[in-house]
Order: structure tokens, then sequence, then C-alpha cells
């Protein structure tokens, strides 16, 4: 749709909040290098349920979206009318500490939650891509956890309600405001990682934590992947429990560790590990350390908190920061079995170096989630295709038990190759629940699988 009649855009004005089809504020919500015709301000749940059902009677294709730190996630929109921008929905609407419950608005900025929660020793531990910047209804949409996921879960594990606008402009409530709540919860599970294709996120009610007192980073040097693999085993079945864990392949450590620059660095590869232990716990937590550190030949060193706080944003926003750097870099992410992570990574660097690419891979212990960025090597004289190495290494990620999506790539590549990969036995359900939630394909056409 190459714009949006004056009537239309009255019509959405009416309902309140803001409409916009002038052409430079619709080219900041592009998506994959398309920009709507119009731009939708809702300033309420209610205006956002009757935006929505507006759109779907008119068939008006509509994105949700907040300050687009995932907006790149997904395929190419097959039609793209109209922005749903959530910023100005950004309240707190519940709050009892003493409970251990929140409820907000999807235009919070995860910065502000945290903000919110540490005046009373809270938070919610989560490290998502976009860090500061990103919003709630971004980070549920999306299911976004970073290497926290070791020690808490992710998103799914921490919400107990929500609130969701519909295309027939409903509000739809599950769950409640109680950490032993459970009804409903299983519909909250289904929106979290839905993309905003099925509904739009209004509100959602966390379970909270209280913040861990003191924390200690560890950075242990190891010279190859199978000491890496040796380490992680170790760790796994000691009694440390720690809050993340994640393998740095060098390249990846050059980015990081050295904030963001890039150079030939340091041959070696790097496990960071987090703990939340008092100053009383931090010398046996290190000497445990210590004893699987010799064992493996590697080297372990403590951080000082101000650069460890860095690096670990800087590994959350691994992909974005890799992407933001190089335009054309692959950004790609499988999900394997905790065992494979190491030999995963070790042999998809080989397939990068062969194809032409240099690789840089973080992989969070523990968890089996591995993120690669794949950039054009010094020397590109024998590079392949780039989606010869994501068939490559999709391909790998099927061998080793494993599913891989491209979560960034150029526009003009991402049009003309499958993002998601083959779909699973689920494929039928969940063209159900498309056509069940949203029959007219109103919210975000074509973006997930199928």
């Amino acid at each position: 749709m190459s714009g949006v009649a004056t009537g239309v855009l009255t019509d959405f004005a009416s309902i309140g909040g803001g409409a916009s089809s002038d052409p430079e504020v619709c080219a900041a919500f592009a998506v994959d290098g398309v920009a709507p015709a119009c731009v939708l301000r809702p300033s309420t749940p209610e205006q956002v349920a009757e935006m929505l059902h507006f759109a779907a009677a008119r068939g008006l294709a509509v994105i949700p979206c907040g300050n687009g730190t995932k907006i790149g996630l997904g395929a190419p929109p097959r039609r793209y009318a109209a922005a749903l921008c959530l910023r100005d929905l950004a309240r707190t609407t519940y709050y009892e500490p003493d409970d251990l419950v929140i409820s907000v608005e999807p235009g919070m900025t995860f910065g502000t939650l945290q903000h919110v929660l540490a005046e009373r020793r809270l938070w919610l531990p989560l490290d998502p891509a976009g860090g500061e910047r990103a919003t709630i209804g971004g980070i549920l949409a999306s299911n976004s956890a970073g290497p926290l996921r070791l020690r808490y879960g992710g998103p799914r594990d921490m919400v107990l309600g929500m609130k969701i606008a519909t295309t027939e402009g409903k509000i739809v409530k599950t769950g409640g405001r109680v950490v032993k709540n459970v009804a409903g919860y299983d519909l909250a599970k289904l929106l979290i990682g839905s993309y905003g294709t099925l509904g739009v996120i209004v509100e959602a009610t966390f379970k909270l934590y209280p913040r861990v007192a003191a924390r200690t980073t560890w950075a242990i040097e190891v010279e190859s992947f199978a000491a890496a693999r040796e380490f992680r085993r170790g760790l796994l079945v000691s009694p440390l429990r720690p809050l993340r864990a994640v393998l740095l392949n060098a390249a990846a450590r050059a980015w990081i560790e050295s904030g963001g620059s890039e150079g030939a660095g340091n041959s070696r590869f790097t496990i960071w590990i987090e703990a939340g232990v008092s100053e009383r716990l931090t010398a046996r937590y290190e000497s445990e350390m210590s004893a699987l550190s010799v064992r493996v030949n590697a080297s372990l060193k403590q951080v000082e908190s101000s650069e460890a706080g860095e690096v670990w944003n800087r590994i959350a926003d691994f992909g974005n920061g890799i992407g933001n750097r190089h335009p054309d870099a692959l950004i790609l992410r499988s999900a394997l079995a905790i065992a494979a992570a190491e030999e995963f990574l070790e042999r998809a660097e080989q397939e990068g170096r062969a194809g032409g690419f240099e690789l840089a891979g973080v992989a969070q212990l523990g968890v089996g989630v591995v993120e690669i960025g794949l950039t054009s090597a010094p020397n590109p004289e024998s590079r392949i295709p780039s989606s010869a190495i994501i068939e490559k290494v999709r391909r790998l990620t099927a061998d080793l038990g494993g599913s891989l999506i491209v979560t960034g790539c150029p526009a003009d590549l991402k049009s003309r190759i499958d993002v998601w990969g083959p779909s699973g036995d689920d494929l039928a359900a969940m063209r159900k629940l498309k056509e069940a939630w949203d029959p007219k394909f109103t919210l975000a056409p074509g973006r997930m699988i199928a």
C-alpha cells in the first residue's frame, strides 16, 4: 500500500492518540527497507484495540513496534500499511514490591523498569538484546534473553499475566497478579515469542527477584575449543551456580573485550563467568574455578566491576553491535544441545574461514544458544555467496540436532532466503493459531514461519 487515504488517516486520528503520514516520520519505522504509509501512536490499551479492529476491517497490515531494537527480526513483511508505535504506553499500572509483583505497559523501556525496581533493591533478571533501550513489549514479543537465562530462565518464566489487544477490538486478559497464579499462563507463553503476529501485548505482569547483593566476574583464558568444553563440563557438575557464563571465540573476544574495536587480538578464547556471591564467598568461588582452570591449562583473572559491566552489556547486545558496525554482516543464532555448543562454534568457524568470512561467536554455556556474526575476511577472493554460507551453517546446526535462524542480514538478501529455516511438525498448529487470532492477517503478515 503506497499511501493511506485522508479519510482513513482521519478515522485513525479520531480514535485518539496520534496518526501521521509524514514521510520522514514513516521512514523511521521502516522494516527491511519498507516504510509504512502511516504511523499510529495510541496512548491507551483501548486505543490499541480499536486501531487494530479498524485496520482489520479495512485490510490494512499493521506491525507493532517500540524503540526498534528488534524490528529487523523476522522475514520481510508481505504488506505494511501502518506502524503501531507503543512508546506512549509506558506506565506502571500496578506495583507491590513486598509481593514481588509489577505490571507495566509495553512501551516502558527496560532501563526505566530496572531503575524503578532498584529503589527497592529488586530487579528483573534479564539481559535482552537492545539493553536499556529495549521496550518491554519488544522483549516479550521476541522472547529476548541473554546469558542470564542460565540462572533465571527467560521471559516466559517471569510473566504472571498479560493483557492483549486483538484485531477484533477486544482486550484479552490472561493470568493474574499473584506469584502462585497459573490460570491462563499458557496463553501468555503463546504470545511471548510470537513477534507481534497474534496480538499486541498492552500490559505485562512480572514476578520480581531480590537484587543480587554482590556480583563478581572472572575471565578464563583457554587455548582451544576442547579446553573450553572440558571447563564447561567441570563447571556444570561443580557446586558452583553462576548467574551467567559465555564462551567467546578469538574474533568475538577482539570485538567485545576491546570495547567494539576490531583487530587480530589474542588468538585464544575466553570464558566469562559472573557469580552472585558475597565477598566472604568470593574467595571460595575463585578457588573452585582455579582448580577447574588448572585442569585444562587455562588462566583465571578477576575482572573489575566497571569493566565487567560494559563487557556483559556488549555480550548481551552482540548481534546489534556487529550489525551496526557492519551493515552487510550476517547475524545467526543457533539453538542446540548444551553439549554441542563448542563443537558447533569450532566447526562454524572452519566453514566461515573456508567460505571467505570471519566468524565471531558467543556461546551461552549451559544454555545451548550460540550467536555468530559473519563478516568479510580481509582477503575475500574465496568468499562464497552469503546465502551459501548461511545454508552451510544451517546444515551444520541440523547435523548437531539444533536449529538456526537469521536474526540480521541486508534487506536484499533477506528477501531471497528463509530466515527461519525448515518448519517443524507444529506448522499446521501454528497456522491454525494465526487464523484464530488474526483471521484477516492484519498483524505483521509474512514475518513469521510460512
